[in-house]
This record gives structure tokens, sequence and C-alpha cells, in this order.
């Protein structure tokens, strides 16, 4: 019986797929992750408010605020830089969303 690797690893999206700015929600083995777009980079961070412990998201896929520079967590306001999750506003200040080491490769999206 010959040995294979079944698990083949897939890109979290296409990065055209995304606008700029432009956010996305996505699962991985179980994990629910966000990627944003800024520009010419993609951040990915675990779908998760360090103070509250639940979705940033009300509406599927809208994590930036209305500027479209900030993720925002809809449950109560905070916003988060995407470069480094870092929350700049709100009751949870100073802290920061966990992050996903990412790349883009071939026009998509992948964890690294």
């Amino acid at each position: 019986m010959k040995e294979t690797d079944d698990y083949l690893p897939a890109p979290l999206c296409l990065f055209d797929d995304l606008a700029d700015p432009g956010s996305l929600g996505v699962e991985r083995d179980g994990e629910m992750l966000m990627v944003i777009r800024q520009g010419a980079r993609a951040y990915v961070y675990v779908n998760r408010c360090p103070h509250r412990g639940v979705p940033l998201e009300w509406v599927p896929d809208q994590f930036l605020d209305s500027s479209g520079r900030l993720i925002q967590c809809a449950s109560h306001g905070a916003l988060f830089l995407p470069e480094n999750g870092e929350c700049v506003a709100g009751p949870c200040a100073g802290t920061f969303l966990q992050p996903r080491a990412c790349h883009i490769g071939n026009g998509q999206v992948w964890l690294d």
C-alpha cells in the first residue's frame, strides 16, 4: 500500500476577490478567520474579539469600519489596526487580535 498525503493545503481566497480595502470571513480547520486586504497586502486574524470573545462582524464578511482603514468589532465598536491587530480604541485598547501568518502566492491568499 502506497502512503499518500491526504491533506493538500487550499488557499483562503483569491486575492483579487477582495475589494481594496476589503474583508472576508473564512473557516479553516474549524477555526473562524478573517482576511483583510489593504492595498497590496493581506492580513489574517482569528475572528474573535479579545474583549468579549465574540465574532467581530454582524454582517457576513464586513469587518472594516466605514473608512475601510480599521477593523471594527460590531459588538462594541472597538477598532483594530489591520497591520498588527492592535486595538487602538474601545474597551480592549492595547490588546491584540490573534494573527495567523499568511502570504500571497499565485494570486491567492494562503496560510503559512
